[in-house]
């Protein structure tokens, strides 16, 4: 299961340019005929593959810009290049979802039937004496064999399936698609998905990831994870309404979740509905299996309803969620 982010506020419960599981290949090539053709291209500087690579996802995923503007922010001069968890963090701060796919040839040819180029890290050295490089994967012949690539300065690089391969796996089959909030990726995993859009939580992109969360909610109705998220980021944004219908519908769903109960109330209490959060809180109290956590930030709210002196008003739903 995706984490869930932490309590919100204080008590809302809110490389360069040279591991996953291992690569099952099969012998033969795979019968497909694909390429991205529209991807733009950024020819690489010395050492500045990242970037170049980084802005062509980027820039296929609907964000105008280019190397020069992501050098700052990726490329380590120390290093002579970037590391994953800087591309990774410069995708969210552009307002888009870095997705990682599984780490084998159908996936990487299935996000490309869906439209998603998707960026790689290679070794194309030896593990002794390794040579980092990002490429972005384009398209894939099955008559050739071979995988399409923008890398380094060439627009389109053929490379023959078994090298690229044995590049990828020695840079630990690394892959990343990056993603609008509002799609999704081929044949995408839930909670892998879910847990892309709590980072963007936890990092502050609260609008993008409210956006991703609405597209879990839609695509997984079913995932209490995606209504928690979604509340949330509606609180966040002083979406209280929006908020208390998202964490209802996650209570719906797991009506044992102690910390929907704390954010239910919340959200009831910003609504001016004191009686109704009271009533939260007080079944949220009553679960068993409360984390210390989680019950601290159950009786801080508590606290802040008995502060509040006034009646609930008349368009106040009910505190109780009933099952």
């Amino acid at each position: 299961m995706p984490r869930r982010p932490v309590w919100l506020a204080a008590a809302l419960l809110l490389a360069g340019c040279a591991g996953q599981p291992s690569l099952t290949e099969r012998p033969g090539p795979t019968p497909v005929e694909v390429e991205l053709a529209a991807v733009p291209f950024h020819p690489q500087q010395a050492y500045q593959c990242g970037p170049a690579a980084l802005a062509t996802v980027l820039n296929s995923a609907g964000v105008e810009t280019g190397p020069g503007e992501l050098t700052p922010e990726v490329y380590l001069p120390g290093r002579h290049g970037s590391l994953q968890a800087e591309l990774v963090a410069a995708v969210r701060r552009h307002e888009r979802l870095p997705y990682q796919p599984d780490p084998d040839i159908e996936a990487l040819i299935r996000q490309l039937q869906a439209g998603h180029p998707v960026l790689v890290l290679q070794n194309l050295g030896v593990a002794a004496l390794p040579r980092w490089h990002y490429a972005v994967v384009v398209g894939y012949s099955g008559e050739r064999d071979s995988f399409i690539l923008r890398s380094g300065t060439e627009r389109r690089k053929l490379v023959d399936r078994d090298l690229f391969l044995r590049t990828w796996r020695r840079a630990g089959h690394w892959a990343l698609v990056v993603l609008p909030p509002e799609r999704l990726p081929a044949d995408p995993d839930p909670d892998r998905y879910l847990q892309a859009a709590a980072d963007l939580e936890s990092t502050g992109r609260i609008d993008t990831a409210r956006r991703a969360y609405a597209t879990a909610s839609r695509h997984w109705p079913q995932r209490p994870a995606a209504w928690y998220g979604l509340g949330n980021t509606h609180y966040l944004a002083g979406e209280y309404e929006a908020a208390e219908a998202a964490y209802r519908q996650a209570l719906e769903l797991d009506p044992d979740n102690a910390a929907a109960h704390n954010n239910l109330a919340r959200a009831l209490l910003a609504q001016g509905c004191a009686d109704a959060a009271r009533q939260v809180v007080e079944t949220g109290l009553r679960l068993k299996g409360v984390t210390p956590g989680i019950r601290e930030a159950l009786q801080t709210t508590r606290r802040e309803i008995g502060r509040n002196n006034q009646s609930d008003q008349e368009e106040c739903g009910p505190g109780i969620i009933q099952q």
